[in-house]
């Protein structure tokens, strides 16, 4: 009996059509020795690593961030603040950034794709590197000392929070201000005099920035909480009432339908909106998405 040949493999077709929808869409797709030519002093450029967390901690393209794709997508502004940037996605089976890249190209952002990345140039490990600078050096205090100055009879301290405005509504130390860092010589105006000033953020480090701003704004003394309001919630209580806003919240865009006197009525009208968005692209011509068949 004659033998037969063994059948080659059938290739898989996830790649191929996922990289053939992100060319029509408009994704370039490069290898991982081009990414240095994107790179210009007059040009922002972000890498994005769309895999999982524990895949980007196992192993990462040096220089990239970790932005799982549906999040980047529906989060653009929060992972790529700079309009006009240009994005580079990274995966290592050829599937997901193209396919993320197609949304992103729709939507009028110039997509690159390294899919696949070669496993040799996925060789930096750990968390993701930092982005924040060294925060300035400022006076510091202590958990212990900060609760004995708000104590009776003592001159009054005032406590400054610069942590986000949803995490200080949800918990901060009792009598402390919200402010936005931006907006201290603002805050100072609602607050008034004080003996001395204490800036305090989630971990202490935002708390530093802060306090630098703040030294050169009032006489008074300075400082920051060391290890910030979770320092604090390990030894004593947190408050959320009453929230004392020296500058109002603007740190955060509210869903069309949160905050209002009638949610259901404002959810459907949200929803109203959103059924009729086509339309309302179709009739826009200053959006730049467009949809790919």
């Amino acid at each position: 009996m004659a033998s037969r040949a063994a059948s080659p493999a059938a290739p898989r077709s996830e790649p191929t059509s996922s990289n053939g929808r992100g060319r029509r869409a408009g994704v370039r797709f490069i290898r991982t020795a081009d990414l240095p030519g994107l790179h210009r002093p007059d040009r922002t450029t972000y890498v994005f690593d769309v895999r999982s967390a524990v895949e980007f901690a196992g192993g990462q393209l040096d220089g990239s961030r970790h932005a799982p794709g549906g999040q980047l997508v529906q989060e653009t502004d929060h992972y790529a603040p700079v309009r006009g940037a240009r994005i580079v996605l990274v995966d290592d089976d050829g599937v997901r950034a193209a396919m993320t890249g197609s949304w992103l190209a729709q939507m009028g952002w110039e997509t690159w794709a390294i899919s696949p990345a070669a496993p040799e140039d996925l060789t930096r490990r750990g968390e993701e590197p930092d982005p924040l600078p060294e925060p300035p050096q400022v006076d510091t205090v202590d958990v212990a000392t900060l609760r004995a100055w708000l104590g009776p009879g003592r001159p009054p301290t005032v406590v400054i929070d610069v942590a986000p405005s949803r995490e200080y509504a949800a918990g901060h130390i009792p009598g402390a201000w919200y402010a936005i860092r931006a907006q201290l010589p603002a805050a100072l105006g609602a607050i008034g005099p004080a003996a001395r000033f204490v800036v305090t953020s989630p971990t202490g480090v935002r708390a530093r920035f802060a306090a630098a701003d703040l030294r050169r704004l009032t006489r008074a003394p300075v400082f920051s909480l060391d290890g910030g309001t979770a320092a604090w919630r390990t030894a004593a209580p947190l408050e959320s009432d009453p929230a004392r806003y020296a500058v109002a919240p603007a740190d955060r865009y509210r869903r069309p339908y949160e905050g209002v006197d009638n949610a259901r009525t404002a959810m459907e009208a949200y929803l109203a909106w959103e059924f009729g968005l086509v339309g309302q692209l179709e009739r826009d011509g200053t959006h730049h998405f467009r949809v790919i068949q």
